[in-house]
């Protein structure tokens, strides 16, 4: 999942139509794993939404919009959320929290000569059975970890460290412990940034960065507990492809966006398709696995 924030001196830019910056998060199994900060290009506010949309975003987190904006990002294929306020990196915290509502923010556009930009293809929404949306509310709330290694950062302290709480750009490359590369900054040419020590990374990379000084390289092996976390039986879920509008045309290997009571997105794969059921594994694609990265801090914000 990408989410998208109006952005100015990280905070949430109240005007959509008027941002001139956006902050982009990837988010995998509730943690953002990366951010980086784009430009509006120049673009008009109805030409915006295409724009989010390109850079595959789905849902735009802003103070004010008016209706000719929220009509262009719905027509993208862009969720809303809007009335928020305040640090942009909170606001997707309180996000993925279930803490942040939309409210009505709305602010004055001019409307005339816009014309809505349709998706070429709907996208697919599958729903979960009541059942198995339960047991997925009831696995993420099961919170396990010690309070001081948890990955949500649930509104606890800071993990303690020269660096914690500070803006860190750093190169990154992963690895399996046969030596093939999963991930790579380097290869992409965008140094990855986020708050240290606050629990937007898994905890073993947020820790890494926390005694480190700019210019210093170090290589770490994680275990599942201090990356992704183990496989959970509880995350696999069988339904009858009858009871999910739109699973006919699924395949084995799909990935797709379940949906949890409240609304949330939960991202999963399609495991099996057999006997008129369909099976998914909402479980992150690195569960259970050993990672290891070479880490190099290139900046420290203060």
């Amino acid at each position: 999942m990408r989410i998208a924030v109006t952005y100015e001196n990280g905070q949430v830019f109240q005007h959509f139509g008027r941002t001139e910056q956006f902050k982009l998060y990837d988010v995998e199994d509730g943690l953002v794993t990366a951010s980086e900060i784009i430009g509006n290009e120049g673009l008009s506010h109805h030409d915006l939404a295409d724009l989010l949309a390109d850079k595959g975003v789905d849902l735009l987190i802003c103070g004010g919009i008016g209706q000719g904006g929220a009509d262009a990002l719905a027509n993208a294929g862009v969720q809303l959320v809007s009335g928020a306020e305040g640090p942009a990196d909170e606001a997707v915290r309180a996000y993925l929290m279930g803490e942040l509502e939309s409210k009505e923010a709305n602010c004055h556009e001019h409307e005339e000569g816009h014309e809505g930009h349709g998706a070429e293809e709907e996208q697919e929404d599958l729903s979960e059975g009541e059942e198995f949306q339960e047991e997925l509310i009831e696995e993420e709330q099961d919170c396990t970890s010690d309070c001081g290694s948890c990955p949500h950062h649930c509104g606890r302290e800071l993990l303690p460290g020269k660096n914690s709480g500070k803006t860190v750009r750093v190169h990154y490359r992963g690895t399996f412990n046969d030596g093939t590369q999963f991930d790579s900054s380097y290869d992409r040419g965008e140094p990855l940034e986020f708050i240290c020590g606050a629990g937007m990374m898994i905890p073993g990379f947020d820790r890494a960065g926390l005694e480190m000084e700019v210019g210093e390289e170090q290589d770490i092996h994680l275990m599942p507990e201090e990356a992704y976390g183990p496989a959970h039986p509880g995350m696999i879920f069988t339904v009858p492809i009858a009871e999910m509008p739109g699973a006919e045309e699924a395949k084995v290997g799909d990935r797709v966006y379940l949906q949890t009571m409240d609304g949330r997105p939960v991202p999963a794969r399609v495991a099996a398709i057999e006997d008129g059921n369909i099976t998914f594994d909402a479980n992150h694609e690195m569960a259970g696995k050993e990672l290891n990265f070479h880490i190099e801090l290139l900046e420290v914000k203060e």
